[in-house]
Protein backbone atom coordinates (compact mmCIF):
# COMPACT_ATOMS: atom_id res chain seq x y z
CA UNK A 1 0.00 0.00 0.00
CA UNK A 2 1.53 3.26 -1.51
CA UNK A 3 1.22 6.06 1.44
CA UNK A 4 2.88 9.01 -0.43
CA UNK A 5 4.95 8.93 -3.91
CA UNK A 6 7.76 10.82 -5.60
CA UNK A 7 9.55 11.02 -8.38
CA UNK A 8 13.27 9.24 -6.84
CA UNK A 9 11.22 7.48 -3.92
CA UNK A 10 8.05 6.82 -1.88
CA UNK A 11 6.85 6.17 1.68
CA UNK A 12 5.35 2.69 1.74
CA UNK A 13 3.88 -0.63 3.43
CA UNK A 14 7.11 -2.69 2.65
CA UNK A 15 6.38 -6.19 1.10
CA UNK A 16 9.86 -7.41 2.20
CA UNK A 17 12.10 -7.05 5.32
CA UNK A 18 14.58 -4.63 5.05
CA UNK A 19 17.16 -2.21 6.92
CA UNK A 20 17.35 1.40 7.08
CA UNK A 21 19.91 2.55 5.15
CA UNK A 22 20.95 5.83 7.29
CA UNK A 23 20.64 3.68 11.35
CA UNK A 24 20.36 0.34 10.26
CA UNK A 25 17.49 -0.57 12.17
CA UNK A 26 15.65 -3.50 10.63
CA UNK A 27 12.08 -3.37 9.56
CA UNK A 28 9.72 -6.37 9.20
CA UNK A 29 7.72 -6.66 5.73
CA UNK A 30 4.21 -4.44 6.36
CA UNK A 31 6.17 -1.96 8.45
CA UNK A 32 5.95 1.92 7.03
CA UNK A 33 9.04 3.48 5.51
CA UNK A 34 10.65 5.23 2.49
CA UNK A 35 11.72 3.20 -0.44
CA UNK A 36 14.49 4.84 -1.84
CA UNK A 37 14.07 3.92 -6.30
CA UNK A 38 17.75 5.12 -7.34
CA UNK A 39 19.99 3.57 -4.57
CA UNK A 40 17.20 0.31 -4.02
CA UNK A 41 17.44 0.67 -0.55
CA UNK A 42 15.21 2.05 2.38
CA UNK A 43 15.18 4.14 5.11
CA UNK A 44 13.03 5.16 8.19
CA UNK A 45 10.08 7.25 8.63
CA UNK A 46 11.93 9.15 11.41
CA UNK A 47 15.06 9.20 9.82
CA UNK A 48 13.31 11.34 7.27
CA UNK A 49 11.50 13.75 9.65
CA UNK A 50 12.66 17.49 10.37
CA UNK A 51 14.75 18.07 13.16
CA UNK A 52 12.98 19.51 16.04
CA UNK A 53 12.97 22.88 16.36
CA UNK A 54 16.04 23.98 19.16
CA UNK A 55 15.06 26.39 21.47
CA UNK A 56 16.11 30.35 20.32
CA UNK A 57 19.54 31.60 21.29
CA UNK A 58 17.81 34.15 23.31
CA UNK A 59 16.13 31.41 25.68
CA UNK A 60 18.93 29.31 26.16
CA UNK A 61 21.30 32.12 26.51
CA UNK A 62 19.60 32.98 29.98
CA UNK A 63 19.11 36.55 32.00
CA UNK A 64 22.24 38.00 33.47
CA UNK A 65 22.09 38.63 37.45
CA UNK A 66 18.45 36.90 37.32
CA UNK A 67 19.10 35.10 40.13
CA UNK A 68 21.05 37.14 42.08
CA UNK A 69 18.59 39.74 41.76
CA UNK A 70 15.82 37.70 42.97
CA UNK A 71 17.77 36.87 46.29
CA UNK A 72 18.47 40.39 46.73
CA UNK A 73 14.77 40.65 46.20
CA UNK A 74 13.67 37.97 48.46
CA UNK A 75 15.93 39.45 51.42
CA UNK A 76 14.64 42.79 51.01
CA UNK A 77 11.22 42.17 50.95
CA UNK A 78 11.41 39.65 53.62
CA UNK A 79 13.03 42.64 55.77
CA UNK A 80 10.49 45.16 55.03
CA UNK A 81 7.60 42.85 55.93
CA UNK A 82 9.81 42.16 59.18
CA UNK A 83 10.12 45.22 60.46
CA UNK A 84 6.34 46.55 59.47
CA UNK A 85 5.35 43.64 61.97
CA UNK A 86 7.13 44.10 64.78
CA UNK A 87 6.49 48.42 64.54
CA UNK A 88 3.08 49.11 63.00
CA UNK A 89 3.57 52.16 62.95
CA UNK A 90 6.85 53.04 62.62
CA UNK A 91 7.94 50.60 60.32
CA UNK A 92 7.76 53.02 57.46
CA UNK A 93 9.59 55.76 59.20
CA UNK A 94 12.52 53.01 60.25
CA UNK A 95 12.58 51.86 56.70
CA UNK A 96 13.02 55.15 55.32
CA UNK A 97 15.97 56.10 57.76
CA UNK A 98 17.66 52.58 57.61
CA UNK A 99 19.81 50.45 54.58
CA UNK A 100 19.31 47.01 53.59
CA UNK A 101 22.22 44.98 55.50
CA UNK A 102 25.57 44.39 53.72
CA UNK A 103 24.44 40.80 53.25
CA UNK A 104 21.38 42.19 51.56
CA UNK A 105 22.75 44.56 49.26
CA UNK A 106 26.02 42.21 48.36
CA UNK A 107 23.24 40.20 46.36
CA UNK A 108 22.12 43.76 44.17
CA UNK A 109 25.56 44.12 43.94
CA UNK A 110 26.23 41.02 42.33
CA UNK A 111 23.55 41.48 39.95
CA UNK A 112 24.42 44.72 38.83
CA UNK A 113 28.12 43.27 38.02
CA UNK A 114 26.55 40.27 36.02
CA UNK A 115 24.35 42.79 33.74
CA UNK A 116 27.38 44.72 32.98
CA UNK A 117 29.57 42.15 32.26
CA UNK A 118 26.76 40.41 29.83
CA UNK A 119 26.77 44.12 28.44
CA UNK A 120 30.65 44.08 27.94
CA UNK A 121 30.07 40.02 26.12
CA UNK A 122 27.99 41.31 24.11
CA UNK A 123 30.58 43.34 21.92
CA UNK A 124 32.28 39.63 20.66
CA UNK A 125 31.99 38.88 17.31
CA UNK A 126 29.40 37.07 16.20
CA UNK A 127 31.70 33.71 15.81
CA UNK A 128 31.03 33.69 19.79
CA UNK A 129 28.42 32.44 21.90
CA UNK A 130 27.27 33.33 25.46
CA UNK A 131 24.90 32.10 28.02
CA UNK A 132 24.67 34.03 31.68
CA UNK A 133 23.56 32.88 35.17
CA UNK A 134 23.59 28.97 34.83
CA UNK A 135 22.25 26.56 37.31
CA UNK A 136 24.88 23.76 38.54
CA UNK A 137 22.66 21.06 39.03
CA UNK A 138 23.03 19.43 42.16
CA UNK A 139 24.35 22.39 44.33
CA UNK A 140 23.11 25.83 45.57
CA UNK A 141 26.37 27.89 43.08
CA UNK A 142 25.68 29.50 39.75
CA UNK A 143 28.35 29.85 36.97
CA UNK A 144 27.72 33.59 35.74
CA UNK A 145 28.73 33.80 32.31
CA UNK A 146 30.32 31.15 30.17
CA UNK A 147 31.85 32.35 26.31
CA UNK A 148 32.29 29.63 23.77
CA UNK A 149 34.22 30.59 20.69
CA UNK A 150 36.65 29.15 18.34
CA UNK A 151 39.84 29.22 20.34
CA UNK A 152 37.83 27.40 23.30
CA UNK A 153 35.77 28.07 26.18
CA UNK A 154 35.60 30.70 28.84
CA UNK A 155 34.33 30.37 32.21
CA UNK A 156 33.57 34.12 33.62
CA UNK A 157 32.68 35.07 37.56
CA UNK A 158 32.23 38.84 37.54
CA UNK A 159 32.80 40.68 40.35
CA UNK A 160 32.39 44.42 41.06
CA UNK A 161 34.55 45.74 43.89
CA UNK A 162 34.16 49.32 42.93
CA UNK A 163 37.23 51.14 43.71
CA UNK A 164 39.37 48.13 45.58
CA UNK A 165 42.56 46.19 43.85
CA UNK A 166 42.83 43.30 42.88
CA UNK A 167 46.40 42.06 43.33
CA UNK A 168 48.57 38.92 43.73
CA UNK A 169 49.77 37.73 46.99
CA UNK A 170 52.86 35.50 46.90
CA UNK A 171 54.44 33.61 49.97
CA UNK A 172 57.52 31.09 49.41
CA UNK A 173 59.63 30.91 47.05
CA UNK A 174 63.36 29.53 46.64
CA UNK A 175 63.64 27.72 50.18
CA UNK A 176 59.54 27.26 50.71
CA UNK A 177 56.80 26.27 48.12
CA UNK A 178 55.46 28.85 46.00
CA UNK A 179 51.87 29.89 47.57
CA UNK A 180 49.82 32.32 45.45
CA UNK A 181 46.72 33.83 47.00
CA UNK A 182 44.41 36.26 45.70
CA UNK A 183 44.00 40.01 48.07
CA UNK A 184 41.34 42.96 47.27
CA UNK A 185 41.55 45.82 49.57
CA UNK A 186 44.50 44.15 51.36
CA UNK A 187 42.35 41.44 52.19
CA UNK A 188 42.37 37.82 51.80
CA UNK A 189 39.72 36.48 49.10
CA UNK A 190 41.23 33.47 47.60
CA UNK A 191 37.97 31.45 47.85
CA UNK A 192 36.74 33.22 44.91
CA UNK A 193 39.72 31.51 43.02
CA UNK A 194 38.43 28.07 44.35
CA UNK A 195 35.41 28.74 43.22
CA UNK A 196 36.18 29.34 39.41
CA UNK A 197 38.67 26.32 39.83
CA UNK A 198 35.67 24.38 40.82
CA UNK A 199 33.19 25.57 38.19
CA UNK A 200 35.91 25.27 35.33
CA UNK A 201 36.23 21.43 36.14
CA UNK A 202 32.41 21.33 36.11
CA UNK A 203 32.47 22.94 31.99
CA UNK A 204 35.25 20.30 31.24
CA UNK A 205 33.31 17.16 32.66
CA UNK A 206 30.05 18.60 30.51
CA UNK A 207 31.83 18.87 27.48
CA UNK A 208 33.61 15.71 27.82
CA UNK A 209 36.56 16.64 25.40
CA UNK A 210 40.27 17.19 27.00
CA UNK A 211 41.16 18.96 23.62
CA UNK A 212 39.00 22.08 24.17
CA UNK A 213 40.64 25.00 25.89
CA UNK A 214 39.23 25.88 29.06
CA UNK A 215 40.00 29.25 30.94
CA UNK A 216 38.95 29.99 34.20
CA UNK A 217 38.33 33.91 34.39
CA UNK A 218 37.92 36.28 37.43
CA UNK A 219 36.50 39.68 35.98
CA UNK A 220 37.10 42.55 37.61
CA UNK A 221 34.12 45.75 37.17
CA UNK A 222 34.61 48.90 38.47
CA UNK A 223 37.97 47.90 40.03
CA UNK A 224 41.37 50.32 41.25
CA UNK A 225 43.37 49.06 38.56
CA UNK A 226 46.76 50.39 38.18
CA UNK A 227 47.33 52.55 34.95
CA UNK A 228 50.02 50.30 33.54
CA UNK A 229 49.58 45.88 34.25
CA UNK A 230 48.06 45.04 36.56
CA UNK A 231 46.18 41.36 35.23
CA UNK A 232 47.91 38.56 36.50
CA UNK A 233 47.01 34.63 37.19
CA UNK A 234 46.20 32.94 40.63
CA UNK A 235 46.54 29.06 40.21
CA UNK A 236 46.06 29.46 36.41
CA UNK A 237 42.73 31.53 36.66
CA UNK A 238 42.64 35.03 34.93
CA UNK A 239 42.42 37.94 36.99
CA UNK A 240 41.83 40.98 34.35
CA UNK A 241 38.68 43.53 33.43
CA UNK A 242 36.10 43.43 30.60
CA UNK A 243 38.05 45.56 28.18
CA UNK A 244 41.42 43.50 28.57
CA UNK A 245 39.24 40.24 28.80
CA UNK A 246 37.61 40.46 25.37
CA UNK A 247 40.92 41.05 23.80
CA UNK A 248 42.43 38.19 25.01
CA UNK A 249 39.41 36.06 23.71
CA UNK A 250 39.35 37.83 20.07
CA UNK A 251 43.21 37.25 19.73
CA UNK A 252 43.90 33.86 21.05
CA UNK A 253 44.34 31.22 18.06
CA UNK A 254 41.82 28.91 16.73
CA UNK A 255 41.58 25.98 17.56
CA UNK A 256 38.62 24.85 15.58
CA UNK A 257 36.24 23.98 18.36
CA UNK A 258 32.27 23.37 17.18
CA UNK A 259 30.87 26.55 18.46
CA UNK A 260 27.32 25.89 18.32
CA UNK A 261 27.85 21.87 19.49
CA UNK A 262 29.60 23.12 22.43
CA UNK A 263 26.93 25.47 23.26
CA UNK A 264 24.40 23.36 23.31
CA UNK A 265 25.89 20.59 25.28
CA UNK A 266 26.68 23.43 28.07
CA UNK A 267 23.50 25.25 27.69
CA UNK A 268 21.73 21.48 28.24
CA UNK A 269 24.26 20.52 31.59
CA UNK A 270 24.02 24.02 32.92
CA UNK A 271 20.09 25.60 32.97
CA UNK A 272 18.80 28.77 33.29
CA UNK A 273 19.15 29.76 37.04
Amino acid sequence: MTLESGPDEKRMRLRYAGTCRLCGRSHDAGADAIYERGRRTIRCVECDAPPAEAPSAEIMAGDAGASARREYERRRDAREQRIRAEHPKLGGLILALSDDPQSTRAWEQGAVGEELMAQRLADLPDTFRVMHDRRIPGTRANIDHIAIGPPGVWEIDAKRYKDKRPELHVDGGIFRPRVESLRIGGRDQTKLVDGVKSQVERVRDALADDTIPISGVLCFLEADWPLLGGSFTVDAVHVVWPQLLLKRMTDAPDVNLDVSEAYARLAEAFPVA
